[in-house]
């Protein structure tokens, strides 16, 4: 499924990114991202696995919400600057573009 693959990857390089954050944000803002993060293809996944198009789409709305809240966290830590915006940029814009994916994905659930 071409979402989850696309979660997937966008994981794997908030994971990379996470990296370059500074260590005192282990308990705070790396583990707020990092869940939200894994939480996008894992809704996903276990979404495809229901046996009802209600099923997958609430857990499609789980995986929309955190996408929104892994962007909101991301962009709190540009503001704090821990990272800049141009590293951050291409991870921002993959969200937003898997947000628009699901959403629309959703839509031919009902």
């Amino acid at each position: 499924m071409q979402i989850w693959k696309e979660g997937m990857e966008m994981t794997k390089q908030v994971y990379l990114l996470l990296a370059k954050f500074p260590s005192s944000e282990k308990f705070g803002l790396i583990s707020q991202i990092s869940r939200c993060a894994v939480s996008v293809p894992s809704n996903i996944a276990e979404g495809s696995s229901r046996s009802s198009n209600k099923e997958f789409s609430h857990f499609l709305s789980i995986a929309l919400g955190s996408l929104f809240e892994l962007e909101t966290q991301l962009l709190l830590a540009i503001e704090l600057e821990m990272i800049n915006r141009d590293e951050m940029g291409p991870i921002i814009e993959s969200i937003i573009q898997l947000q628009k994916k699901i959403s629309a994905f959703k839509k031919t659930l009902k």
